[in-house]
């Protein structure tokens, strides 16, 4: 699986300083975890995946607990997950990934910045043949962990794959990492192995794996670049998915 725009990623999320566009998007997700179920992370294993994966990107305690509390107060906005499949350039594929609570709002700003930057919306479904759905987890490899023996393990609650990256630093020799693939039917099972092991999780996510990733030259690639900047830059959007390796 093709790793090149992980490393875009986070190269962006190190250029966003404050995260001032970062930290309202994890506080969504948080709020909605809240609200669905419940406020305790120990009881509620989507909060606490959620608050994990905002504590990897540096949000605030005051931040996180502010995002909890909002799922609870009288004037709280019914937050909702909309997906939308996208035709780009170049023979792009995106599944784009929103957290709204005006659905009108959304896909007019979705739609706007699509046909400014040569893309547009597909009918919803349309892409399920050309991704499949897969929890992936991200964790610090220790010079004592075996892959191998991590593997055997693992696969028992739902490991389908496993592989061995570096994570970019700005600052300093990049990180040694894994990350853990499975279906995202194992989600909670593969979460629960891993805690049970005492692996400190770093980031834990459902995402869209490409079937048949394409390659791209760099003008083609600073081309769909921007349209991905664009699209994230809006509020609403959380995650853009793409089928380039």
């Amino acid at each position: 699986m093709g790793r090149a725009f992980e490393y875009r990623k986070a190269a962006k999320m190190k250029r966003w300083g404050t995260m001032s566009r970062l930290f309202p998007k994890l506080g969504k997700i948080i709020t909605m975890a809240a609200k669905e179920g419940g406020q305790d992370p120990d009881m509620n294993p989507k909060l606490r995946t959620a608050i994990l994966n905002a504590k990897a990107q540096n949000m605030p305690k005051d931040n996180i607990d502010a995002a909890i509390k909002r799922a609870s107060a009288k004037d709280a906005a019914d937050i909702k997950e909309l997906t939308y499949d996208v035709k780009a350039v170049h023979g792009v594929q995106m599944i784009v990934e929103c957290a709204t609570d005006n659905n009108t709002r959304t896909v007019a700003n979705v739609k706007a910045i699509l046909a400014r930057n040569g893309g547009e919306m597909l009918t919803s479904g349309s892409l399920n043949f050309m991704f499949t759905r897969k929890c992936v987890f991200v964790f610090n490899k220790t010079d004592e962990m075996d892959l191998e023996e991590l593997e055997l393990e693992l696969i028992d609650f739902g490991l389908e794959e496993i592989e061995e990256d570096v994570e970019p630093q700005e600052v300093g020799d990049d990180i040694n990492i894994v990350r853990v693939y499975g279906d995202f039917t194992a989600f909670g099972e593969l979460s629960k192995a891993l805690e049970d092991m005492q692996i400190e999780v770093k980031k834990a996510t459902l995402e869209y794996i490409a079937n048949t990733p394409i390659e791209l030259n760099d003008e083609q690639m600073e081309e769909i670049d921007t349209l991905i900047d664009k699209l994230e830059e809006d509020e609403d959007v959380q995650s853009v998915f793409t089928n380039i390796a």
